[in-house]
């Protein structure tokens, strides 16, 4: 089968159509049949909208369901969130008497946390396009966190999979490095 023939009915079709649809043909019909295919656009198979839906979910599993948030919103509750976690970071880095080498570093929206070898590095920084805060943890893996508020809170990030917040999360595995140090990181901003 030609190539050419296949791209001269493609346009056909597509010009008589304005581009609206795409065609898909049946590349597996005899060459015979295909021209008769080129000179009525009637016998193409099927046609195929160009136009989709998306639709995603803000339901996370412990039935809460989260509040669209404005981008000027995001990014204050971004903030706040990225920063009081950098300075909790810094402090309890600082106290860690079993941790030979830590280092946490804040620029540009991303937050490193580097544990040395032992342990691992945790990033977290924000995806403003997505409205969300990922993590990537040296035990957990990678996780993209929604802002999620409901009556009477103030809000938290949560991982829509499993319905933990990033915070619970954070105060659940630090616990194995951070071991003879007392912190909460529900206490920070978006941690309730």
């Amino acid at each position: 089968m030609s190539s050419l023939l296949v791209l001269r009915a493609l346009r056909i079709c597509i010009n008589q159509n304005h581009g609206r649809n795409l065609y898909k043909l049946n590349f597996g019909r005899q060459l015979s049949h295909f021209h008769r295919s080129i000179n009525s656009t009637s016998s193409f198979p099927q046609v195929l909208s160009t136009h989709r839906s998306f639709a995603s979910t803000t339901e996370s599993k412990n039935d809460t369901n989260a509040t669209l948030v404005d981008n000027n919103t995001y990014e204050r509750v971004c903030s706040e969130t990225l920063d009081a976690l950098c300075d909790y970071f810094e402090e309890l880095t600082e106290n860690a008497q079993n941790l030979s080498t830590c280092d946490v570093t804040y620029g540009d929206g991303v937050l490193t946390v580097k544990f040395g070898n032992e342990y691992g590095t945790y990033v977290i920084n924000r995806q403003t396009p997505n409205k969300q805060i990922w993590l990537s943890s040296p035990t957990s893996g990678p996780k993209r966190y929604d802002f999620v508020s409901t009556e009477g809170q103030l809000g938290r990030w949560i991982y829509k999979h499993s319905g933990e917040c990033l915070h619970d999360l954070l105060q659940r595995e630090l616990r194995k490095i951070l071991k003879e140090q007392d912190f909460d990181f529900s206490q920070l901003p978006y941690g309730k």
